[in-house]
């Protein structure tokens, strides 16, 4: 469609054709997407097999020092005068092997099976002579196997990753010989640590941290979905692989309706409810009241924004929990004290437990508790975009004609779409995985008994749904599962949406 003919539009039909490209271009964002995830496997393998090229022809090349690195770590810069850096590198091949001879190898060899070690059978004679053979006492846990296979295989990576950086070193300083070059001392890579290389010195400590605190969990989290890893009959201390089993049982559904795959099925939907229905009324009405505080004309606009920022400072939670009190289904509770005053009611209204309509106004209400307590971030964010927005495109509007709604839809909108879409697509994300809101305000009730298991209710999220199956169920493999496809799923959804944007493609200008 050209220009004129959509300018041409009413905006009714501008809207229609805008949301069917949108549609439209999905599936080719999402073709985009997994291009450009094979693209980078490709790119990777590529850059692995120059790595291998430059590895081996290193050793072929190489003086006869520089192929001793090659099995002895930091032989070949010892021999050339870097000592402490050869130590180093020596030190860690030492260590590594000290690891896996007296700890990471036997946890290796367990982690395929991942059945736990048991001690001796104990033998006890009876009265009468006859013997009771019992198992022996488990010595190894299934789950201290699998953590700390995980613990073991991280570090045989980064051991892999050290030594390709010591042979790497070795070929350097041997070309260096070869070429006349002064090798550096340790002093002189120190001060590049600290100068031209400050930015790898600054960033070694949270790589660790990271690797650590971060990644080590999170594989337990993901080899954990794989396993029978529960809760349930001493499961925890002894199981094994499982496969796709966890994944299966998800989408298993049943005629009576209280199968995993229903249950599934039914937070999933709630969830992406949820998730819009909070995004976008916290964004527009946070956006329409940013507007009205900043209308010229309005007075104590630094008292409007105080206000909101008030609310920020007190912790969600501490509001979340207020609400739940003013909500309550008691007659006492300031709600239905409001209620009984303004329209004579004499029964207690249950705000956040009503099972009517499959729970539709404790979902209602906290959509609402949601706006309350997330308007106030948007407000304080648009509020500062609206006043970059230059004042001469509402003059120019103006002398052309326009009146509020057009400057609206034409200036106003589309700048603040360009500038915050990133921060919707955050905010659904975060909405998705809002574990407050939900378990605070209703702890996901109320509870739906034709649910998977009880406790299950008609406001919960994935993330309570997990929350529940992991701690309160102890099915932690299929809390896992879940964990997993939720990742899945909001990862995807954001980032092909994010470089669907103008933000992603033109994220210098504004048009």
């Amino acid at each position: 469609m050209k220009y004129t003919e959509y300018m041409a539009l009413n905006p009714l039909q501008r809207f229609w054709y805008n949301f069917k490209n949108f549609i439209v271009s999905i599936p080719r964002g999402i073709g985009n997407f997994f291009k450009a995830i094979g693209n980078g496997i490709v790119n990777f393998f590529k850059g692995l097999g120059k790595g291998i090229t430059e590895f081996v022809m290193g050793f072929i090349r190489g003086d006869i020092f520089t192929k001793i690195s090659y099995f002895i770590m930091g032989f070949g810069n010892i021999c050339r005068g870097q000592v402490i850096k050869g130590i180093m590198f020596l030190l860690i091949e030492v260590g590594y092997i000290f690891f896996m001879v007296f700890f990471g190898a036997d946890y290796l060899s367990m982690f395929t099976t991942l059945r736990a070690v048991r001690g001796e059978p104990v033998e006890t004679i009876l009265p009468g002579g006859k013997v009771d053979v019992r198992p022996g006492e488990i010595e190894v846990y299934s789950y201290q196997i699998l953590l700390f296979g995980i613990l073991a295989i991280l570090v045989t990576v980064a051991f892999i990753a050290l030594y390709f950086v010591s042979t790497k070193s070795a070929r350097t300083v041997d070309a260096m010989v070869k070429n006349g070059e002064k090798v550096p001392k340790f002093r002189d890579e120190l001060k590049d640590l600290l100068d031209s290389k400050f930015h790898a010195t600054l960033l070694a400590t949270p790589i660790v941290l990271i690797c650590v605190f971060v990644l080590l969990p999170l594989l337990f989290m993901i080899v954990m979905a794989f396993t029978g890893f529960s809760g349930a009959e001493k499961s925890y201390v002894d199981f094994g692989w499982v496969g796709f089993q966890q994944f299966a049982e998800i989408f298993k559904t049943s005629e009576t309706g209280a199968s995993m795959g229903s249950t599934f099925a039914k937070v999933t939907g709630w969830t992406l409810i949820w998730a819009v229905c909070a995004t976008f009324s916290n964004y527009i009405l946070g956006m329409v009241i940013a507007l009205m505080i900043n209308k010229k004309g309005i007075k104590l606009k630094k008292l409007w924004r105080t206000m909101f920022v008030m609310t920020v400072a007190v912790p969600q939670f501490v509001t979340l929990l207020l609400m739940a009190q003013i909500l309550g289904p008691y007659d006492y509770s300031p709600m239905n004290l409001i209620f009984a005053k303004l329209f004579g009611s004499t029964e207690a209204i249950d705000f956040l437990g009503s099972t009517v309509n499959n729970g539709l106004l404790p979902r209602i209400m906290v959509i609402v508790v949601n706006c309350w307590v997330g308007i106030p971030y948007t407000i304080l964010m648009t509020s500062g975009i609206l006043m970059n927005i230059p004042e001469d495109l509402y003059e120019s509007a103006r002398i052309d004609g326009a009146g509020p709604v057009k400057s609206f839809t034409k200036i106003t909108l589309p700048y603040m779409l360009f500038v915050t879409t990133p921060y919707l697509i955050t905010q659904f994300i975060g909405n998705v995985n809002n574990f407050n809101v939900i378990f605070l305000l209703t702890n996901g009730g109320p509870v739906n008994n034709l649910q998977y298991r009880k406790g299950m209710g008609h406001t919960d999220l994935l993330i309570t749904l997990l929350y529940k199956l992991s701690i309160n169920d102890k099915l932690y493999g299929m809390g896992a599962a879940i964990g997993i496809l939720v990742f899945i799923v909001c990862a995807t959804l954001s980032l092909v949406t994010f470089n669907m944007t103008k933000s992603a493609k033109n994220e210098e200008e504004f048009s």
